[in-house]
């Protein structure tokens, strides 16, 4: 069973790798035309939808890895926490990607919600930078 919840929980990981490569992603999407535009907000609307079911797996199948190492107490705190943020930046991205959709189709000026998903897009990649560091290196703490 652990080898089992290990593969689904690396498959989550390699999911949540979007998250990595969104900040670049989003900071070339304001360079391509409205209909690339839509198609590239539309895309990453949905990967993001993705990435938010691949974290909730995350959780369950890390809950059990956990549960079956000895990890210690601040990692397991730590590791809940990155959990955590990636979720809810994920989750506030939604909103300014769903009007960035809409704003484009109705040819409105989105820099307001283009900026907040290259923010928001940093600030989760960061976040899995150092989730991805937590974990290779969970001895260290």
């Amino acid at each position: 069973m652990y080898a089992v919840m290990m593969f689904i929980h690396i498959l989550g990981a390699a999911a949540l790798g979007f998250y990595l490569i969104l900040p670049f992603v989003v900071g070339k999407m304001s360079k391509l035309s409205l209909a690339a535009q839509e198609g590239s907000a539309a895309t990453v609307r949905s990967l993001n939808t993705y990435a938010q079911i691949a974290l909730v797996v995350q959780l369950l199948t890390g809950g059990y890895l956990m549960s079956q190492g000895k990890y210690s107490v601040p990692w397991m705190i730590i590791i809940v926490i990155l959990l955590l943020a990636i979720g809810a930046i994920g989750g506030m991205m939604g909103k300014p990607l769903r009007l960035a959709v809409d704003g484009i189709r109705s040819n409105r000026d989105i820099s307001v919600e283009t900026g907040k998903i290259r923010t928001l897009s940093a600030l989760v990649s960061i976040c899995v930078l150092v989730m991805l560091f937590f974990m290779v290196y969970s001895h260290i703490i």
